[in-house]
Formats: structure tokens, sequence, C-alpha cells
């Protein structure tokens, strides 16, 4: 074997270790069975948050579909959402992989992020190709012009309030495609799935509705009455449902107190991996705009979404669930507190939730 024959254009060749097929099978260069050409290279850039990282996602499916030997690389803060099978290198930020980065060459280079580490990252690295948002020394640029419909809308609540795409079309249309209802990918590990098969049992035959209770820190206008989640609990128990409490930390004692009150099922918060697997057996899910929103999607789960401070044209549910959202409508778009004497989410009634669950749970 001389360095002349090695295959560096393979999809598997790594440099610091051996291939993936020179462990499993012995294979070696220039006879390896498993020889593929990996064209063009692709970067994507999406650093955060959760729930972003994850509804990026179909990009792959139609990057994939319009180059089959491409090689995709991401970079992101929360590498364990995405699935390894998928994507050919998964970095996350740090000084290394920017160093790595820096000094590679890409075919096509795509950042979706507007902090200015993931605009400068993109102005850093070699690609002829560049979408999404870049840098130029002073603020965030517009990479090419399909990027500044989405510059704008972010500039501008009045711009964004204005905007009628989804945030799937708005991404596919900067990387200069059209979207056509391609899937979320999640990395959901079938051990975890086989781990929570129990909630099955539990439910004894009973449609599984989860009930995620919160809506995070960062916009608490999100929130629905303690007294509404109650009244929703006891409905669905009293109509041979099995309503699940879920959520993280944050949400954690003010599920118990559900659980205390109404004998509702709650098992507890878990790492992100294995709340994944629990959520794979929930026959519908109600939230707010969360990282649950996104898990949900990428399940396929249907899903009831509370929605009323952002623009709902935003969200793609893929006609499985529906958007519900106050009757008087909101005053605050992206607000972090609530303007009104009584806060519009007070009229999301019990009943409108309740029907909904029905429409979409079956």
């Amino acid at each position: 074997m001389t360095l002349d024959q090695i295959r560096y254009d393979c999809r598997y060749f790594r440099g610091d270790i051996p291939c993936k097929p020179n462990k499993q099978f012995n294979s070696t260069c220039p006879t390896c069975e498993q020889y593929q050409t990996a064209s063009p290279k692709i970067l994507l850039i999406k650093l955060g948050a959760i729930g972003d990282v994850i509804r990026t996602t179909p990009l792959i499916v139609r990057f994939k579909k319009e180059y089959p030997n491409c090689h995709i690389t991401w970079v992101t803060l929360t590498p364990d959402v995405l699935p390894p099978s998928e994507i050919d290198q998964i970095y996350t930020l740090d000084f290394k992989s920017v160093f790595v980065l820096e000094n590679s060459q890409f075919d096509i280079a795509i950042n979706l992020d507007k902090e200015p580490e993931a605009c400068l990252l993109l102005e850093k690295v070699s690609a002829p190709q560049k979408f999404g948002f870049g840098w130029n020394g002073k603020h965030i640029i517009a990479a090419n012009s399909a990027a500044e419909h989405k510059l704008i809308t972010g500039f501008f609540d009045s711009e964004s309030q204005k905007n009628t795409k989804s945030y799937l079309e708005e991404i596919f249309e900067i990387c200069g495609f059209t979207f056509q209802y391609e899937e979320y990918l999640l990395n959901v590990q079938p051990r975890l799935v086989d781990k929570w098969k129990t909630i099955r049992e539990l439910a004894n035959g009973k449609k599984i509705v989860g009930l995620n209770t919160g809506c995070g820190k960062r916009w608490i206008t999100r929130m629905w009455d303690t007294e509404n989640w109650i009244q929703l609990i006891q409905k669905l128990q009293e109509n041979g449902y099995f309503p699940v409490v879920i959520g993280g930390p944050d949400e954690h004692e003010l599920n118990e107190f559900y659980q205390k009150t109404t004998n509702v099922y709650y098992p507890g918060f878990f790492p992100r991996d294995e709340f994944i697997g629990l959520c794979s057996h929930l026959d519908s899910v109600v939230t707010a705009v969360s990282m649950m929103m996104h898990i949900a999607t990428a399940l396929k789960t249907p899903m009831i979404l509370f929605n009323n401070i952002f623009n709902k044209n935003e969200f793609e549910l893929y006609g499985r669930g529906e958007i519900v959202s106050p009757t008087t409508g909101c005053d605050c778009y992206y607000g972090v507190s609530c303007s009104r004497n009584i806060h519009c989410m007070k009229d999301i009634s019990v009943e409108m939730v309740f029907e909904a669950i029905v429409r979409h749970t079956k």
C-alpha cells in the first residue's frame, strides 16, 4: 500500500483513525467495495436554540435528494438531537472545531443563525457558494439575495407581522429551493423507545395525550392558567383518555402539583434523548411554542399548539394538528409581559382545547 493509492475523496475517509469499512470489513483502498465519493461538500451552521436546530433538518432531506452523494457537515451547540446516520460530520461549536472548519474547503456553506459567531464563521470558511447570514466586519449581512427577506423580518416587528411564509419556506428559499414538505429528522434511540413501552401498559388501551405544561422562561406570556390545565386533565380522564404531564426541570414542581391534584401520570423529567424516547409513545400533544413542538413534529405526533405572541404563519404542522389562539387576538407581539388587564391566554378555553384533542387523537 502506498499513499497515492489512498482514496481521499471517499465518504468514509477519516485520516486520524481507520475508516468504518476498514474496522468492519478489513477493507482497504483501492479495492474497498464500500468506497463512495462524497460531493459536493456542504457545511450547515445552525447553532441553537434546540428547536431551531431540529426544524432546520428538512434541509438535509432536500440536499440529499438534490445531491445523492453529498457530504454534509453540521456545526451546532446541541449535536445530540441530530441523527448521526444522516449527517457525515457533526461538530460542537468550540475552538478546535472552528479552527478545523476555517481551514477546510466546502462547495456550499450555509449559516441560518444571526448570532455574530455564526455569521463570522460563514465569512471565514472557504466555499464558492454561501447562503444565509454573514458578517462585513461591522454587522450582520445577507450572504445571498434570498436571505434579505429573513433579515428584514428579523429587524422589524412590523415587517415580521406581515410575513406569510413558514420558517421552512424561508430557509428553503434562502438555499435556492422550494419547500416540498420534507420531514424533520431527529436522533431517536430505539433502546429508549423500548424503555418507555411501559407507558402503553399504564394507559391500558387508552389514547395517550401528552400535556407539555410549561413554555420556557423567556416568553412567559405564552403560559396557560394552572386551573385550565387541571380542568383539561380531569376532562380527559373522564372521557377515556390517558393524559400525561411532561416537561423539564423548570416544570417539575408544577407537574408534581398536577399529579397530586388530579392523580395524572407524571413520569418525571429526563435527559433530552430519554425524553424523546418517552414522547415517541404519545398519540397527541398539547404544547406552547417550544422544543416540544419540534420534537412532536419530528415524531409525526398530532399536535395542538398554543400560540398568541408569534406569527402563526411561521409554524408548519404538516397537516397533523392545529393552532389554538386567543379568540380576542394578542396585543403583545413577541412580548415578555402582557399589556392587558386580562391575559389573552385566558381566552383559550378548556373546551376549545379538548375539542381539538378529540379531532386529532385517533
